[in-house]
């Protein structure tokens, strides 16, 4: 089996991105519903993506703008999936810092859940 084609685990999101063609000078606002380290769903409705078209993705985790380069693997109605393209160590630790921020954040919530479920109890 190719491991190519195995999907890496996911985490969901929502996260609010800026993105643009490799190409263009506007920005379109886009949602990452979930992320790997190999790539991303990105909901946009009314778009004309492209499969194998590059985009920058542009987004803010923790008060600082982070940016990464992605292709378009697939497009249907709602979104696109994205493949990230990391041009360095630096671009992979911003989607595994990412993917941390949100895991950590969700633990989180449901350590206070949890901590209020106990008292009731």
């Amino acid at each position: 089996m190719d491991n190519n084609l195995v999907p890496s685990p996911r985490t969901p999101l929502h996260l609010d991105v800026l993105f643009k063609r490799n190409y263009a000078r506007q920005e379109t606002t886009g949602t990452l519903k979930n992320i790997s380290l190999s790539g991303a769903f990105l909901e946009i409705t009314n778009h004309d993506l492209r499969v194998n078209e590059k985009i920058n993705l542009t987004f803010t985790v923790a008060e600082r703008e982070r940016k990464i380069q992605a292709e378009i693997v697939w497009v249907n109605s709602v979104g696109t999936g994205v493949r990230f393209m990391p041009q360095s160590g630096r671009d992979v630790q911003i989607v595994d810092d990412l993917i941390y921020y949100v895991e950590t954040k969700r633990m989180g919530h449901r350590g206070i859940f949890d901590g209020i479920l106990k008292k009731v109890a």
